[in-house]
């Protein structure tokens, strides 16, 4: 039972493409341990989705789209009722023969709906229509192989172009193919695939200011350097060919101790906020909507999805939401709006919180790969 849920719903569950069964999800999270600031509240959106990922949705948000990397599974979540609870769940997978490879990255744009694998962007038109027997189309299927890294966050940037990154297939490393460790952008149709940017190890995220239509991401820092450096990254791309540092550059102002020597830090680009180190920020939205207080408004929240390789005296960190105003091309605020996935006790993560979808309403989505839950964070006065 939902700790401060008193109520079942019943999940209908595709099994395959065009199969259609209903279950009983139930769930042990207990959301008291989230600490939010005072009048917002957490509620779940939907549970038993496993390895939740990417959050994309249709505009009037009644359908949420749902990207998935350590399973071969994209789900589709429906709102029937508008009760801001998902009541039924389709679950597609691969009708090919062959699964598909970390189906992370998930857009929705004009009708159809976009699944970025780690080589391929498949395209599923008309998928409201299809939502029992999705078309897939392949429109681009050239990107690099490596798993590393491999998997994609993706989506639709003001300029109709659909972005893409493609991240470095090491820790850290030199490659000759200009498309590693890079951001992408190609049309709907996948014609005219470009580098945006290079430089970029690792980027799960990214979003456009609203008052500006400039591009901002994030980006994991390496590891292998100690708990304490270097920092994760929040960037700022206002323009095609620039360059953020990776692999001889981290955080700006640390040289890489194998490539750092190669080229001066005043070749690249410094990022606009330092992410503690290892803290793994992965999706960013700028709030647009009007239930939240006006601080919020045309500001970042980012979900830092938490460390992994931190020392048992270091501790972990990240496990949050955080909040990051900005201001034209600089950030002149940052606080934790989110926390509690991290017991601090035991120093073990029980949620991790990846990606975040605002809804027509203004309340906001959470996804969660490790809880296996979809959260609702709201506000009232």
């Amino acid at each position: 039972m939902i700790k401060g849920i008193s109520r079942m719903f019943s999940i209908g569950l595709l099994t395959l493409i065009g199969a259609s069964v209903n279950v009983w999800a139930q769930s042990e999270i207990d959301l008291s341990k989230i600490k939010l600031p005072e009048g917002f509240k957490i509620s779940i959106y939907a549970e038993g989705i496993t390895d939740a990922r990417s959050l994309s949705s249709t505009p009037d948000g009644k359908t949420v789209f749902v990207g998935n990397r350590r399973r071969k599974n994209v789900y589709a979540l429906t709102d029937t009722d508008g009760d801001m609870v998902a009541d039924k769940t389709y679950k597609w997978a691969s009708k090919t023969g062959k699964d598909w490879n970390m189906p992370n990255g998930v857009a929705y744009h004009n009708g159809d709906l976009y699944v970025a694998e780690v080589n391929r962007i498949l395209r599923f038109p008309d998928i409201m229509n299809n939502l029992d027997d999705p078309k897939q189309e392949v429109i681009f299927e050239d990107y690099p192989t490596d798993a590393h890294h491999g998997w994609k966050f993706i989506a639709f940037g003001p300029d109709g172009k659909l972005y893409v990154p493609v991240g470095a297939p090491c820790n850290v490393c030199e490659s000759d193919k200009e498309v590693y460790a890079s951001i992408t952008r190609m049309n709907p149709d996948g014609s005219n695939m470009e580098i945006y940017a290079t430089g970029v190890r690792n980027s799960v995220g990214f979003a456009w200011d609203p008052k500006t239509q400039k591009m901002w991401f994030t980006d994991n820092g390496r590891d292998m350097m100690g708990d304490d450096i270097p920092a994760c990254e929040l960037n700022f791309a206002p323009e095609k060919g620039m360059n953020f540092g990776f692999p001889y550059w981290h955080q700006g102002d640390i040289p890489d101790p194998d490539f750092g020597d190669k080229f001066p830090r005043t070749n690249f680009t410094e990022p606009k906020y330092k992410f503690e180190p290892h803290s793994a920020p992965l999706g960013l939205r700028f709030y647009q909507g009007d239930m939240f207080p006006a601080k919020y408004k045309n500001n970042i929240i980012v979900a830092q999805h938490g460390s992994w390789n931190r020392s048992l005296d270091a501790g972990h960190i990240g496990y949050q939401l955080r909040f990051v105003q900005v201001e034209g091309d600089k950030v002149i605020g940052s606080e934790i709006f989110a926390s509690g996935w991290l017991d601090q006790e035991t120093n073990k993560g029980w949620g991790k919180p990846v990606d975040i979808l605002e809804m027509p309403d203004g309340s906001i989505l959470v996804s969660d790969d490790v809880a296996g839950v979809i959260y609702r964070i709201s506000y009232e006065k």
